[in-house]
């Protein structure tokens, strides 16, 4: 069974402590960060403790616009996007690698979007969810 990690309030995922419990995953989770903060992406990544959740969650957002949420999960890192019913026919000319991800089911009127990070060549077809999402209206 999958499960969620950080849920304890008071330990912060700091550097070290994503390292910890990610083991090697934490270097793609690493890079990842290092790419999307650049000037091409220009993202920010806040970790927010969330009560209703029970767990810590990494907001990552373009100015304003949340781009995607981060959670860390026994083995990987998991990234999901939520998007409108008028995107998934974008989303599928983005031609990223079947099972990459997994369309949920829809949370009122958004439909959520998940990668589950293992790898580093996962990491590709993310960057192209990114950037769509960034344009997305």
């Amino acid at each position: 069974m999958e499960k969620q990690l950080l849920r304890e309030p008071e330990i912060f995922p700091s550097k070290e402590v994503l390292r910890t419990i990610l083991g090697e995953v934490y270097d793609v989770l690493e890079e990842l960060e290092t790419t999307l903060t650049q000037n091409e992406y220009a993202l920010t990544f806040d970790w927010i403790y969330y009560h209703d959740a029970k767990s810590w969650l990494c907001k990552v957002s373009h100015k304003k616009k949340t781009v995607f949420w981060l959670s860390v999960w026994a083995g990987y890192f998991q990234i999901g996007f939520y998007f409108l019913e008028r995107h998934l026919e974008g989303i599928a000319a983005l031609a990223i690698k079947e099972n990459s991800y997994t369309l949920e089911k829809e949370f009122g009127r958004m439909i959520p979007l998940v990668f589950k990070i293992k790898k580093q060549e996962q990491i590709d077809g993310l960057l192209k969810m990114v950037t769509f999402k960034k344009k997305a209206k």
